[in-house]
């Protein structure tokens, strides 16, 4: 009975229970009218811009930017773009540096997490043209 008691105690003092994964409306509370630069062990990955109704424009910071939405899906945020339409499911938490992004179409990837002060522009091109 102590062990059990035990067990219980330091699952619920784990810093890994206390993150639990953000719903639709706490991750448009926090994203709502930011730009999010994220990185992938310690090199820059890309960036996002989350607009108004869901709206986002991505960049993997080349000049090349993708208009897009999300949505929630069973506790996932799916993100789908005008050019690409299959959804790219993520689970968000919030971790003391900012946001840690896991992606759920391949589980055994890396997390994301939100840079901070990555000294990264986001820019994005016009559209290609010319002969």
């Amino acid at each position: 009975m102590k062990q059990l008691a035990l067990i219980l105690a330091l699952t619920q003092a784990s810093p890994l229970a206390a993150q639990s994964m953000m719903s639709a409306a706490e991750f448009d509370a926090y994203t709502r009218g930011k730009t999010l630069f994220y990185a992938q062990n310690g090199e820059t990955y890309g960036a996002e811009r989350y607009l108004s109704d869901r709206r986002v424009e991505w960049s993997f910071l080349d000049g090349e930017c993708k208009s897009g939405s999300w949505y929630e899906d069973a506790g996932k945020i799916c993100f789908t773009y005008d050019e690409n339409p299959a959804p790219q499911c993520w689970r968000f938490r919030e971790g003391a540096a900012g946001l840690i992004a896991q992606f759920e179409n391949d589980p055994a990837t890396t997390e994301l997490y939100e840079a901070q002060n990555s000294g990264q522009d986001f820019t994005c091109l016009g559209p290609k043209v010319g002969v």
